[in-house]
Order: C-alpha cells, then sequence, then structure tokens
C-alpha cells in the first residue's frame, strides 16, 4: 500500500510546484494531497493498532524537552483552531519542568489525537482549552495531568461506554463528514495505560467533551536549562511580562524565579507602557520584555509599536503567543518585535532568548544555513518512481543526483568516485541484493582509506518510523531517519543542517574531505541523475 501511496503524494507534491499548474488544477492537487494524506493516516493507524494487539508497542525512556514537544503540539493544533476559526487556549498551571524522561513521541501522538478531535468536532467560533499541570511526585516520577475541553457537539451518555473502542463512532456519518476511522480513542486509550497513565472524558450533546489524561514520566537530571554557557547574568537582569491572562502571568512568575530573574508584570498594554516609560525616565531600561500578542485593549504589536516610541531600539521586545505567527511576522517585524516565543514559557526558552538578545547586542552572528544550490547527492533507491521524484525534488533547490538501484551499486559508486564527490547520501533501507543498512556500514568502513567516508552525512529514507527501525538506523551509521513520504521541506532543512554541521567541523581544523580533482572522469549511465537504472520491487517487497 505504501509504495502507490509515496508515489502519489510525492508526484502530488511535485505537481503543485509546477509554475504551469493553473488555480483549478492546483485546487484539485490540493484535495488530492488531502486525500492521500488522510488515506496515509488511515494505514498508520491500522499499524499502530496492530502493534497493540501484537504487544509489540514500546514506551521509550529517553530524556526530552517536554517544551519543545508542548511547542509543537500548539503549533499544529493553533494552526487548524486557525484554519477553522476556532478559538484555542493554551495554559499552564504552576511548576512544570523543561525536562522529563519518557516517550516524547508517543506522549504527542496522544495530545495531538485528542486535540485535533476537540478541534474536528468544534464549530467554528467554538473554543478548544488545553491545560496542563503536574500531580504529585514519587520515587523519582513525576505525575503530568493534561486537560482538554472543548465547547463542540458532544457526545450523549449512551456512547460515552463506547468512546475507546475500536471503530465506534456514535454518528455513522462521522466518517465522510469528519474524516473519523474511530481508532484514534482506541489507540490513545492503549498508549495512555502503557505510560501508566488513565483517561477519563466526560461529555455531554451539544454542550462539549472534556478528556483528562494522567500520564507519568521519569525525573530529570536536569529539570530545567538553567543559565548555561556563561553568557546570562539572570540575577542583573531585569524583565517585563505584559499578559491580560492572570494565569499566564503566574505561570510566567514561577518560571523566571526559578532563574532567579527580577520579573514584573503588567496586565494589559497600556499598564506595561506606563512601567516601561517609569523606568526609561530612571535611565534603568529593561533588559527584555514579553508581550502577549492578544490582549483585549491594546494587541501585542501596538504595544511594541508604542514601547519603541519610548526606548527606541534597545530594549529586546518578544511577542508571546500559543499560535503561529506568520500571520502577523511583517507587521510585528515593521513595528519593532525582536523574535516571537511559544507560550507557555519554559525556563529553556527565556534563557534561550536572553542569549539571542544579547548576542544580537554584541552584533554576534547568527549560525547560517548551509546553501543546497550546487550541492551533489547520492541517492539510492530501487523503485524507480520513488527515485524519479527525489530527484525533481532536490532539483528544486538546484541539488544534483547520481542515482544508485540498490546497496551494492551505491556503494561501488562511492568508491569510485573521488572524495567529496558527494556532498551526502540518501539512502533507502529496504533495496534488493543489499539493503540500506549494509551499504552504509560498508561505506563507513571506507574511513581508513579516505576521510569523507566517516564524514559524509547519510539520511535513511523508509516507509517504518518504528523506533527499532530509527536505532538500527543510527547503529549502523547512518545520521539521520526520514520517513516516507518525504516532506521537501523537512529534506531540505535536514540537508542544510547536517551539511552546515559538517563545514563546521572542516573549518575548526577537522579534516575535510575536499572536492573531486578536475580530471574525475563524469558519472556513468548507472550513477546518471535520472533513474534510469532503478528497477521496479518485486511483488509486495516494500514500501
Amino acid at each position: 500500500i505504501r509504495t502507490p501511496m509515496n508515489a502519489i503524494i510525492g508526484l502530488n507534491s511535485i505537481a503543485l510546484n509546477d509554475p504551469e499548474a493553473g488555480e483549478r488544477v492546483k485546487g484539485y492537487l490540493e484535495k488530492i494531497g488531502a486525500s492521500a494524506n488522510h488515506l496515509l493516516s488511515i494505514i498508520n493507524d491500522v499499524l499502530d493498532m496492530s502493534r497493540i494487539e501484537a504487544g509489540r508497542l514500546v514506551i521509550k525512556c529517553e530524556e526530552f524537552s517536554f517544551a519543545r514537544s508542548l511547542e509543537q503540539v500548539n503549533d499544529m493544533i493553533g494552526g487548524l483552531c486557525r484554519d477553522k476559526g476556532v478559538n484555542y487556549e493554551c495554559q499552564v498551571k504552576g511548576q512544570i519542568d523543561d525536562y522529563y524522561r519518557g516517550d516524547a513521541m508517543k506522549l504527542r501522538q496522544v495530545l495531538v489525537n485528542i486535540l485535533d478531535n476537540a478541534v474536528k468536532f468544534t464549530p467554528a467560533g467554538g473554543t478548544v482549552r488545553f491545560l496542563v499541570e503536574e500531580g504529585p511526585r514519587y520515587e523519582g516520577k513525576a505525575t503530568l495531568k493534561f486537560v482538554v475541553s472543548d465547547t463542540g457537539i458532544g457526545m450523549s451518555q449512551d456512547f460515552l461506554p463506547h468512546i475507546f473502542d475500536a471503530f465506534s463512532q456514535e454518528d455513522a456519518s462521522s466518517t465522510s463528514r469528519y474524516g473519523s476511522t474511530g481508532l484514534g480513542m482506541s489507540i490513545t486509550k492503549s498508549i495512555v495505560e502503557l505510560m501508566n497513565g488513565h483517561i477519563e472524558v466526560e461529555s455531554e450533546a451539544g454542550k462539549g467533551t472534556t478528556f483528562t489524561v494522567t500520564a507519568t514520566l521519569d525525573e530529570s537530571s536536569r529539570r530545567s536549562a538553567g543559565a548555561q554557557g556563561g553568557d546570562v547574568l539572570p540575577k542583573e537582569m531585569g524583565v517585563l511580562v505584559i499578559d491580560d491572562d492572570p494565569i499566564a502571568l503566574e505561570h510566567a512568575q514561577i518560571v523566571l524565579s526559578q532563574l532567579g530573574i527580577a520579573c514584573e508584570t503588567a496586565e494589559s498594554g497600556a499598564e506595561g507602557i506606563d512601567k516601561i516609560t517609569l523606568r526609561h525616565g530612571r535611565g534603568q531600561d529593561y533588559d527584555l520584555v514579553l508581550v502577549d500578542w492578544r490582549m483585549a485593549d491594546m494587541d501585542g504589536v501596538e504595544t511594541t509599536r508604542r514601547i519603541r516610541a519610548v526606548v527606541g531600539g534597545g530594549t529586546p521586545v518578544v511577542i508571546l503567543t500559543s499560535f503561529n505567527w506568520d500571520d502577523i511576522a511583517e507587521d510585528a517585524k515593521a513595528a519593532g518585535v525582536d523574535s516571537f516565543m511559544s507560550k507557555p514559557l519554559f525556563a529553556d526558552s527565556v534563557m534561550e532568548e536572553f542569549r539571542e538578545a544579547f548576542r544580537a547586542k554584541n552584533e554576534a552572528l547568527a549560525a547560517s544555513k548551509a546553501d543546497l544550490s550546487g550541492r551533489h547527492v547520492l541517492v539510492a533507491e530501487d523503485v524507480a518512481v520513488n527515485a524519479e521524484i527525489l530527484v525533481m525534488v532536490l532539483a528544486m533547490r538546484d541539488i544534483t543526483a547520481d542515482v544508485a538501484e540498490n546497496g551494492r551499486i551505491a556503494v561501488d559508486l562511492f568508491r569510485k568516485r573521488g572524495p567529496g564527490t558527494y556532498d551526502a547520501i540518501l539512502m533507502d533501507m529496504r533495496m534488493p541484493e543489499m539493503d540500506g543498512l549494509e551499504a552504509t556500514r560498508r561505506i563507513r568502513a571506507m574511513a581508513k582509506d579516505r576521510p569523507d567516508a566517516a564524514s559524509i552525512p547519510i539520511i535513511a529514507l523508509t516507509a517504518n518510523a518504528f523506533d527499532e527501525d530509527v536505532q538500527l538506523s543510527m547503529q549502523a551509521g547512518l545520521n539521520a531517519h526520514l520517513s516516507k513520504p518525504l516532506e521537501p521541506d523537512t529534506l531540505f532543512k535536514t540537508l542544510e543542517g547536517m551539511l552546515a554541521g559538517k563545514e563546521r567541523l572542516a573549518g575548526a581544523g577537522q579534516p575535510d574531505s575536499g572536492k573531486p580533482a578536475a580530471d574525475e572522469p563524469a558519472p556513468d549511465a548507472a550513477g546518471s541523475s535520472r533513474p534510469e537504472s532503478a528497477s521496479q520491487p518485486e511483488a509486495g517487497k516494500k514500501a
């Protein structure tokens, strides 16, 4: 199923970027893309259910940034709410650590499933609220409580006992009306129970629904990032937080006090401007001003504009929001906003804003991304249509590619080409004759004869995103793991980050792979930029 799905989604993405496609055709393509991704989500749900029923779903226990995970959830759900015209509120009550130990991906899956349902069944003009608070701690364990409530269509009391049954739906038309399969809640409950947690639901038809989830995580040795790096002295800093939400202000005070930062608050834009004016008159400007975007009396952009009229450009001003800020970025920058920060606040993100503010004041150079134009990569992919899609996607950023139809050919091409010929390798994991893992091992084994064999970024491409597959990839020497179907932006960001990191190491004196000699022979037909040599997979072979 996945092989044709990869082709459909990949080619559809390329067609959408075709400048010759008219608006009507693009409309059709967008609908094709939405339907294809919906089908892919159903496939993923069925796979999850099969793994749960077979007892093969494993919960990891690794340190992760809870702040970053919550930001990712808010970015996704905030965007869905904005597109549908639903109000979205996210609040953190009390003290929440920046870091825990647990399974970040599974926790995000649980939260997104519940929040996505809340948005799906809430009409435009309604509200979805997301509250996070910490429960009791014991013996190195921390309990987190998540409450998701909406003002949507709700459920009848008769249906509530069946909400967590697989394929259960109160309304048979839900599949066509809302794109619901009835698997999401069953999967969610199973994951929560594997995390030693509990899930409850309260609902009333026509009034809305509230889900309450508790999950048990391990405490991390670094509960917050704190003041690290020697570039910030919190006790000498002064911060003003402007927000009309008392709970958000209380949480900000807790987070900042943990860092030893002197924090003042204002409950409106007007009050904040008064405090800034007073401090400016004393010659004691705030080191950082955090302003909520959406406030009743005066929004964050207008507040910033008035702050700049008082203090000029010396004080960094950061907009706080639970929503995607793309729509206001241009106006906000013109008003004098320096950057944006996701709500709710965490110590790690606050400290990073301090560092950014001081780097800007000292005119330090921000870390640059690698330029992808003119790069040359090796693509190992045995399915012809997948290889063709990859080559076309890479060409969007002026990247050329040699294509190998299996791992053995990929190893031979890398061996024959001189050091530095390839900037990166995109390696499919399941290929005939030699799979991606073995091909990677053999390329890495060449490091004793050529340094670039150790340093070249090798990125795994696979239809499987299961934990064990990622672990095997890393153990074999791969640098990253991307799931099919590939999102072009994700691929380009991965390449940018890896090539920039490699070049920083080379600039710091690490051995560089160099570039091919001027008389290096041109790629032969087997390694040309067109995937003509890639063969079709055996029937039923792989995704």
